[in-house]
């Protein structure tokens, strides 16, 4: 048969086509950007030998000189440290693609107690499987070694420890029992009982949990499992955890043994270790067994939700000492003057430096700096504060809500009224004036400063302050001279519940930012809760106002005028940080958003030179280095909505949110262009005490990173 005729052309194409099919180009690129796997061994002074390990080096660990995360991947009993290394081209992948940092694993083998020691230091001395200390010897030996010969870091926020079958009860134990270590645990088909193991599980096997010449005792069981450790941890070194087991995992045959069931036994695990205050947990049933087809897509799940969060930089933490009382207190405000003090304030729950307490929660404030002074205002019944703004000549203002007779005008007051006070910068009170329909909670959530020192406040009325109720709540906005009198109130709202939550005002205008659960006049609903903006002149009358959000629920907590004009609020939108900035007309220049799968809000807005601001809310997802649940989020936009920088600051608890999961937080601009953040943590700073039950933290940050001005 005569062979075809190729011109030089189609040669090439042919070649070019049998190379591509050979060796493909993405197959290249991948296999050029793999890690690599070596055997290494770290000595061990705990064991007197070596310990054996496989250690996985991410694509361009040679050539760079970054520290990597680190994790520690323990095999189940009778397997050796080659189990791991199957899972190279799942971390190969998942850092190729950013789904994770590039990290380092290491997979130590474990062979004594006839590879059955379940990873604790064993106190069996019987001459057929005496015990080794292996708990000591991978926990502290090897992870000296692992920081000493790596570059690591050497924090806990930088290693996760793992580990299936009889790893996955050791990654357990290392987790609970060395929080110093460790911030995270990937916990697959545990081999974990309670209270005890069944007795035909091998858990009792190999001298592991005996003592003296009996290979198990029961009390050094219980005294080495996790209920044990659970009630001990410290809630200030905060451990993610995510545990896995499949659906077909053995059967024990007796019933009285079914509660062994791994499956069984991970729910167990997992419901006690969510109630830990200490713990943040992930269950997942997978399809299959105790193998592989469970413990690979396992891991590949643990490492998409744990390994975001690792980090070679420890949190940022807030700044000591914090203000408050041993009972709940709540952030209420904070201003800057321009000698470089601050006044902070909050609600009280018991008397404050000395201060006389009247019950209940009083209201608070608290002057730090070149003058130092603090005022505690209150009465038998509760006062919130909400806003705190500087004056020109050094005072402040102050606006919240009493349910009591705060004033001395209002004998007998059980409801909530609105109050604005003033203090001098000496801390004397200059006048108190409460506010609100008779019978009826009225409560004040936004304050304002007036060019003229006098104040603009916002919040809700269930009354008729000005004209008739519109519906369940209305926004109220009210303007107050400077010497304390009721220049005039307006009420704001549909037929549903409306509430004003922010208020900012220049020479000419007046903006207001709430939300509605049905629709505000002037306005059209975009779906759930509704977010809105309003623009006032200085005399009271409604310009405009307009929705803002999306079809989800939506609220506006803050707004601030730039320097260059705008009106630039934030909020939350659909659970994403959302910030819009609108002219003086309610035009709406620009909006931007940070979404994380969590929660995230914004709840304060700093303005800052050149027309850019600094938006101040919480987080509970990963912007920078994850420090707790909810944390201070800082994201700096410019003048046009761009972000230049976020971070996220905080305690290993939760920060800047109460109890109920909403903002507790507050930001100014300093006269020296930083950002002083005040708001409620349930933590303690990382150089000093908390109170306890809820404090307040004042702390400034650089707007050029968005973390602590230290």
């Amino acid at each position: 048969m005569p062979m075809p005729k190729w011109s030089g052309a189609g040669v090439l194409a042919l070649l070019a086509l049998v190379f591509l099919l050979a060796v493909p180009g993405e197959a290249r690129v991948q296999a050029a950007k793999g890690g690599t796997l070596t055997t290494a061994s770290a000595p061990s002074k705990a064991l007197g030998e070596n310990i054996a390990y496989n250690v996985y080096l991410p694509y361009g660990y040679d050539t760079s000189t970054d520290r990597h995360p680190v994790l520690y991947l323990l095999h189940g009993r009778g397997d050796t440290m080659q189990a791991w290394t199957r899972v190279k081209d799942v971390l190969d992948q998942m850092i190729r693609t950013r789904r994770i940092p590039p990290v380092i694993a290491v997979m130590p083998d474990a062979p004594w107690s006839e590879r059955g020691s379940w990873y604790v230091d064993s106190r069996y001395t019987g001459a057929e499987l005496p015990g080794r200390p292996v708990e000591t010897a991978l926990a502290r030996d090897l992870v000296g070694h692992v920081d000493a010969t790596y570059r690591t870091a050497p924090i806990r926020e930088a290693r996760l420890v793992g580990g299936y079958s009889m790893g996955g009860a050791g990654a357990l134990r290392f987790a609970l029992a060395h929080q110093d270590l460790f911030s995270a645990a990937a916990v697959l088909s545990p081999a974990v009982y309670t209270p005890l193991p069944p007795s035909d599980s091998s858990v009792r096997d190999y001298g592991a949990f005996g003592r003296s010449g009996e290979k198990f005792a029961d009390d050094v069981y219980r005294e080495l499992n996790y209920p044990a450790l659970l009630p001990g941890l410290d809630p200030d070194l905060p451990l993610r955890l995510f545990v896995a087991v499949g659906d077909d995992e053995y059967a024990h045959p007796a019933p009285a043994d079914a509660r062994h069931d791994l499956d069984f036994e991970s729910a167990a695990l997992y419901n006690a270790a969510r109630r830990s205050p200490a713990i943040s947990a992930q269950l997942r049933v997978l399809d299959g067994g105790h193998d592989w087809t469970v413990w690979a897509p396992a891991f590949e799940q643990a490492m998409a939700e744990l390994g975001p969060a690792l980090s070679v930089t420890a949190p940022a933490g807030l700044s000591a000492p914090l203000f408050g009382t041993a009972a709940p207190d709540w952030a209420g405000g904070v201003a800057a003057h321009a000698d470089g003090s601050f006044t902070t304030g909050f609600a009280a729950g018991g008397p404050v430096d000395g201060q006389p307490y009247a019950g209940r929660l009083d209201a608070v404030l608290t002057r730090t700096g070149t003058r130092s002074w603090t005022r505690q205002l209150g009465t038998e019944a509760d006062e919130r504060l909400y806003g705190v703004a500087a004056l020109p000549d050094g005072g402040v203002l102050a606006a919240g809500y009493t349910k009591g007779d705060l004033d001395g005008r209002h004998p007998g007051n059980a409801t909530d009224d609105a109050f604005v006070a003033r203090l001098d910068a000496s801390g004397a009170v200059r006048w108190i004036t409460q506010f609100g329909a008779p019978g009826v909670a009225d409560r004040l959530y936004g304050l304002g400063a007036a060019p003229d020192g006098g104040a603009y406040v916002a919040g809700y009325t269930k009354g008729a302050l000005d004209g008739p109720s519109s519906g369940d709540k209305d926004a109220l906005v009210a303007r107050l001279t400077p010497d304390g009198q009721v220049s005039w109130i307006r009420q704001y709202g549909g037929a549903g519940e409306d509430k004003a939550y922010g208020v900012a005002a220049d020479a000419t205008n007046v903006y207001v930012t709430g939300n509605t659960t049905a629709v505000m006049p002037g306005t059209s609903a975009l779906g759930g809760f509704d977010a809105w903006i309003a623009g006032y002149a200085p005399n009271g009358t409604r310009r405009w106002a307009a929705s803002a959000g999306g079809s989800g629920d939506d609220r506006l907590n803050a707004v601030a005028v730039t320097t260059a004009g705008l009106a630039v609020a934030t909020g939350t939108s659909g659970g994403d940080l959302f910030a819009a900035a609108y002219t003086s007309t309610g035009r709406k220049r620009w909006q931007a958003a940070v979404a994380t799968p969590a929660a995230d809000e914004g709840a304060a807005v700093a303005p800052l030179p050149g027309g850019e601001v600094e938006v101040v809310g919480y987080t509970k997802g990963r912007v920078g280095v994850m420090a707790g649940g909810a944390d201070v989020l800082t994201v700096r936009l410019d003048g046009g909505g761009k972000q230049r920088a976020a971070a996220q600051l905080g305690t290993a608890r939760d920060d800047a949110v109460d109890p109920f999961a909403e903002p507790n937080l507050y930001a100014v601009t300093t006269p020296s262009g930083k950002v002083a953040v005040s708001g409620l943590t349930y933590g303690a700073p990382a150089d000093g005490d908390a109170p306890g039950n809820g404090d307040v933290f004042l702390t400034t940050v650089d707007p050029a990173t968005g973390l602590p001005d230290r």
